[in-house]
């Protein structure tokens, strides 16, 4: 028995790296166990990335039916049947984990069910998800854990019981006010979304704007094209206390700068941000340190302080992106065959699905300036790329950083149709090096979005600080 609860790989957590390393070494003929409590392949798949744009996607569909006479289609009155949303998403979902349960049979990866703890040094009591306790230990422990959304301490919001970004993808029916507490990823793809299916909504943001991250022209440009869809933008408000029931009713009572002010809904969705999902589960027995967040400890090459035991995704502080995820799995499996690959210096992407998109690669002026990097500045409003006047979608802009003393590129920033794939465009000509002027000179197929990097280009971008 003893033999049979031996691996090679022991795998906690079948989430975007821990899947593809448990797919990837079972295939090597290494014997590898993959221990998830609930979500097989882990939230991606069932309750985050994909799921949430499949609903964007529908939000989208609901828009162009109320922009229908606008195109010249005629389709009488149209409304949102929540239900069928949510039988789309369902259908994918169930897809989705079908396809990761024929990986796990194809690879070899075992694949247990249930909720594991350390009980020593590379030794893990699975809860098993049909009863009873197995205890598993593994020459090598990887710990792909994820994390959770936070619901912060604040007098009644748990009682309250909130949506997260698990609920409110699994509404079948249309909140009439949804409020959302947070205004990053999360805040702003689904205020937008839900505005769009027909709730009304307001968005309460602790601080000074959305999507804090970013340069305050990006922000600004959020909240305009919010306020046009008819969405409340509340700033600089401090929760004080949430009274009454989401689903039914829901009081906030917020400090702003001006005073203290009450707001009313139907429906509450908290998006404050991540909790790693470390506690409880005794990292400490199996002598692996976390650090003040919660987050395990890593170096460059993603091992902690324990021999034999990497962490890897959101678990260890990595960006909360998928595609970050994905290369935590490749910078552990490049260092087993001898590879030198860690996370140092990555060039990372990320897109916020709202409509229309807002991508940036690289540095923003914000970063640029706190880091005293000096820096040139092109910028291009969208309704100058011809592709956005066939879709009727001109709102937003793109804007370059170009370093002052050389044509690098350092950073870029668009709010348009189709950000995330043009800004797939520029950051493969920063990974190679390539000066602007590469994609000023390039030939992109016209009438497409891309085609709009050779007219922000055109004109030698300026100085614009450091």
């Amino acid at each position: 028995m003893a033999g049979n609860n031996h691996y090679e790989n022991l795998i906690l957590g079948s989430g975007e790296s821990g899947k593809y390393l448990g797919w990837t070494l079972a295939k090597s003929g290494q014997r590898t166990a993959v221990v998830e409590r609930r979500l097989i392949g882990g939230s991606c798949p069932n309750i985050a990335c994909l799921p949430s744009k499949n609903v964007i996607y529908s939000a989208k569909v609901a828009e162009l039916c109320r922009r229908a006479d606008e195109f010249g289609t005629v389709i009488g009155s149209s409304r949102t049947d929540m239900a069928g949303v949510l039988r789309r998403k369902r259908a994918m979902v169930d897809g989705l984990i079908s396809l990761h349960l024929e990986k796990f049979r194809e690879s070899g990866a075992e694949l247990i069910l249930g909720e594991g703890r350390f009980a020593g040094p590379r030794t893990i009591d699975v809860g098993l998800k049909d009863g009873g306790v197995r205890r598993l230990t593994g020459e090598r422990v990887f710990l792909d854990l994820g994390t959770h959304a936070t619901i912060d301490p604040i007098p009644g919001l748990t009682d309250a019981m909130p949506l997260t970004h698990v609920e409110v993808l699994d509404l079948d029916r249309l909140p009439p006010h949804l409020i959302v507490l947070g205004g990053g990823y999360v805040g702003i793809e689904m205020a937008h979304a839900f505005r769009r299916f027909g709730s009304r909504v307001t968005i309460v943001q602790h601080g000074p704007q959305l999507a804090p991250r970013e340069d305050d022209d990006v922000a600004r440009a959020i909240v305009r094209l919010f306020e046009e869809d008819g969405i409340e933008i509340v700033l600089s408000a401090e929760t004080l206390r949430v009274e009454g029931r989401s689903g039914e009713k829901v009081r906030l009572l917020l400090r702003m700068p001006e005073g203290q002010r009450e707001i009313e809904g139907s429906d509450l969705l908290v998006a404050t941000g991540r909790t790693p999902n470390t506690a409880g589960i005794g990292l400490e027995t199996a002598g692996v340190a976390t650090d003040g967040r919660g987050y395990i400890r890593v170096n460059e090459r993603l091992e902690t302080t324990a021999s034999g035991v990497w962490a890897m995704g959101e678990c260890a502080g990595s960006p909360q992106f998928t595609h970050v995820a994905f290369d935590d799995f490749r910078v552990v499996r490049d260092n087993f065959v001898g590879e030198k690959r860690t996370t140092t210096g990555r060039l990372i992407p990320f897109c916020m699905f709202a409509d229309p998109e807002l991508a940036r690669v690289g540095l923003n002026e914000t970063e640029a300036r706190s880091q005293g990097i000096e820096y040139r500045l092109a910028r291009l409003p969208m309704d100058a790329v011809l592709r956005t006047r066939t879709l009727s979608d001109t709102r937003g802009f793109m804007k370059a950083l170009v370093d002052a003393r050389s044509d690098r590129l350092l950073g870029f920033t668009m709010l348009g149709p189709s950000a995330g794939e043009v800004t797939a465009v520029v950051q493969t000509a920063m990974l190679a090096g390539m000066p602007y002027t590469g994609l000023r000179d390039a030939i992109f197929t016209h009438p497409t979005m891309a085609e709009g990097l050779n007219v922000l280009f055109a004109t030698p971008p300026t100085a614009a600080g450091k």
